[in-house]
């Protein structure tokens, strides 16, 4: 059976110029599109971003078992923050389907899936590599900072045929608390399992890894200007 999907509310940042690309950036667990407005105001500035448009949706309110069962903005229950306790499945993929409805939205609007980039933060990023992964639109690429891969079985039996092909940027902080490097390593190991492998010089397809020394569970300017980089370049100005 389907998932119902949530109709979300976003913060859209609007491109400085012509718009012709969109990032959809999913925020963490606590947070909301706005804290993620600094940084997309920062982006739009830069003469290689201008095009791009931000849409920073806003998370329902949810009890959260790790936190006390204290309702707060969350994609899906987490049970613990060692994440070996039963996955919250049934709220990732109803989370999934309103993501995916923001993807419908600019696709609606007249943009190709080759001009979107998901990505997101933390739960965020969890939720994009779900999503993304397993969309039948080929998006231009996934942002994963500080996160991890979820509901592998499942997300194993969902992938996309041009998954294997998909640009994904992963940041993650060498000192990280709450995911913990191992679990991005797990998350890697998975993704080459399904043939997800890492990205060659001076290509786009696949995976770039990147481990910022000494970053907790945050991000820091250099994994930003990173990340500008390969957005820039992932979804390039168009005339």
């Amino acid at each position: 059976m389907a998932s119902v999907a949530t109709a979300l509310h976003s913060l859209t940042v609007p491109a400085a110029n012509k718009h012709t690309a969109t990032v959809i950036f999913v925020h963490g667990l606590g947070d909301t599109g706005h804290g993620w407005e600094p940084v997309a105001n920062m982006f739009k500035k830069e003469p290689t971003l201008g095009h791009v448009k931000w849409v920073l949706p806003h998370s329902p309110q949810s009890p959260v078992t790790a936190n006390m069962c204290m309702v707060m903005p969350s994609w899906f229950d987490i049970k613990s923050f060692g994440f070996k306790d039963v996955e919250d499945e049934a709220g990732m993929l109803k989370s999934k389907a309103s993501l995916t409805q923001l993807i419908d939205a600019e696709l609606a609007a007249g943009l190709p899936p080759n001009r979107i980039i998901l990505g997101g933060f933390s739960q965020g990023a969890a939720m994009s590599l779900l999503t993304g992964l397993s969309s039948d639109k080929q998006l231009a690429g996934i942002v994963c900072l500080s996160g991890w891969v979820p509901i592998k079985d499942t997300l194993q039996k969902m992938l996309a045929p041009h998954s294997k092909q998909m640009p994904i940027f992963w940041g993650h902080g060498s000192g990280d608390p709450l995911v913990k490097p191992i679990f991005a390593e797990e998350s890697v190991e998975f993704l080459k399992s399904v043939g997800i492998s890492n990205a060659k010089p001076g290509e786009l397809n696949g995976l770039s890894y990147n481990i910022y020394p000494g970053v907790g569970h945050s991000t820091n300017m250099q994994e930003l200007e990173d990340l500008k980089v390969w957005i820039a370049r992932v979804i390039p100005e168009q005339p």
